[in-house]
């Protein structure tokens, strides 16, 4: 009899892998292949900024929303305001209203002087009146005629500072070009959260990747959460699968696509043991038939 290690790590889809399909659609494609819950990446789309549509949305399908990504990439610069503390604050009251436990924020940018004067002090404030952790996600320097350079305040690698917790993403390592399980290991018990991804890196492209079809240990991360290598316990986080399906030609290649990424995920928190000289397979996994309202 084959011996399974069952792993408890849950594996999220991030309504960002979804784009341009809605936060509405991403819960049915989440309820449809299995996943345990969803990331809301707060964006232009209507829905994601709704907080009552989506516990609807999060009922209906049988689907947590486990974590929030406030609003603080360039292209979300006016979504919950322009004010980046507001922007926290409501992404704080969104995932206490929903149940989840993160909210993924990124390092301000360097233009942001105010708001990166105080970012440090005020997110461990804002940590110790919640039960919501801000994970402060690491990021990647731009190039340019071969200098590198950050647009992020003090860094694009935020290990350096004493955040509580932190975001890890696969893609931002290969874009920056530097040691992903390194990376895991500097944060240490203070990893929270996962972006899985993959990249080949090379370019200031980030890529998302679906895991396993770039250059990062995605594997060797996953095992490595799986059994606390980097922690030094149980990793008590959530795995979320956050790639790039846009260019999907259609909506059947972006399912299989987070069907693969999400068979990749599971395959590695938590796989079968193999007989020496056997390869190990990989199957799409179970699904799960939708709750009704």
């Amino acid at each position: 009899m084959t011996k399974v290690r069952v792993s408890p790590i849950g594996v999220a889809l991030s309504t960002g892998s979804c784009y341009p399909a809605s936060a509405a659609k991403a819960f049915e494609i989440a309820a449809r292949l299995g996943y345990d819950g969803i990331e809301i990446m707060v964006s232009n789309d209507p829905v994601s900024q709704d907080v009552e549509a989506l516990r609807r949305l999060s009922d209906y399908h049988g689907v947590p929303v486990v974590s929030l990504h406030a609003p603080c990439l360039l292209i979300t610069a006016r979504v919950w305001g322009t004010d980046p503390w507001e922007k926290l604050r409501l992404s704080r009251q969104a995932a206490e209203r929903l149940g989840a436990g993160t909210v993924v924020v990124h390092p301000p940018f360097i233009w942001q002087r105010d708001y990166a004067r105080t970012f440090r002090a005020g997110i461990a404030a804002m940590a110790s009146e919640t039960d919501v952790r801000f994970a402060v996600e690491n990021m990647f320097p731009l190039r340019a005629r071969g200098r590198a350079f950050s647009g992020f305040s003090p860094d694009w690698d935020p290990t350096e500072e004493d955040y509580r917790h932190f975001t890890l993403d696969l893609s931002h390592t290969a874009t920056a070009q530097n040691d992903a399980l390194q990376m895991a290991t500097a944060m240490g018990d203070r990893l929270a959260h996962v972006h899985i991804a993959d990249g080949v890196g090379g370019s200031n492209r980030d890529e998302h990747l679906v895991p396993g079809r770039g250059g990062q240990p995605c594997a060797a991360l996953l095992e490595g959460l799986s059994r606390g290598t980097f922690t030094g316990r149980p990793f008590t986080g959530t795995v979320v699968v956050e790639v790039n399906t846009h260019r999907a030609t259609h909506a059947e290649q972006r399912e299989a696509d987070l069907a693969d990424a999400l068979a990749f995920t599971r395959l590695h928190l938590g796989r079968p043991a193999v007989p020496a000289g056997q390869t190990r397979g990989r199957s799409r996994p179970g699904r799960r038939t939708p709750a009704t309202p």
